[in-house]
C-alpha cells in the first residue's frame, strides 16, 4: 500500500507540478517550505501558544549507554498541537513533501527507492545512525 501511495503521489505531482519546472525553481521552492514549516512551528508557539519550547543544553553523564540517551534527550516541546496548528503544519509539511517529490522527478528519483533506502540504513545501523 505504501508503494502505491508514494508512486501515486510522484505521478500526480508530475502532473500537477506547472509553474516551477526548473530545478532553480525547484529548489528555492523547497527552500521557502523549509521556511514556512519552521514559521508554522513558530506560530503555534508565539500566536497560538498551544505549545511551548524549553530548550537548554542537556547533562549527559560520561557512562550514559546509547540506551540512556533516549531518557536524556527530549525535542523540547510541551503541549500537543491544536486543530488549527496541526492542519497549518501538516499542509506545510505537505507542500514541501510535494517539492522534495518534484526535485526526485527531475532527476528521474523514485521517492519510494529513497524512503527504502532510507529505511534500510534505519534498520541496519539502529542506534548508530546518529547525525
Amino acid at each position: 500500500m505504501g508503494e502505491t501511495y508514494c508512486s501515486d503521489f510522484q505521478s500526480a505531482v508530475s502532473h500537477f507540478l506547472l509553474r516551477h519546472q526548473s530545478v532553480l525553481d525547484i529548489l528555492n521552492k523547497c527552500q521557502e517550505n523549509s521556511a514556512r514549516v519552521n514559521g508554522a512551528v513558530v506560530k503555534a508557539v508565539t500566536s497560538c501558544g498551544c505549545i511551548e519550547i524549553h530548550a537548554r543544553k542537556p547533562e549527559i553523564p560520561p557512562e550514559v549507554d546509547l540506551e540512556g540517551l533516549r531518557q536524556i534527550l527530549s525535542s523540547h516541546v510541551e503541549g500537543q498541537l491544536c486543530d488549527n496548528c496541526k492542519e497549518v503544519l501538516t499542509q506545510e509539511i505537505g507542500r514541501n513533501l510535494f517539492y522534495l517529490t518534484a526535485l526526485c522527478n527531475v532527476f528521474d528519483i523514485s521517492l519510494q527507492d529513497v524512503l527504502k533506502i532510507e529505511t534500510e540504513k534505519l534498520e541496519t545501523l539502529g542506534k548508530f545512525n546518529l547525525d
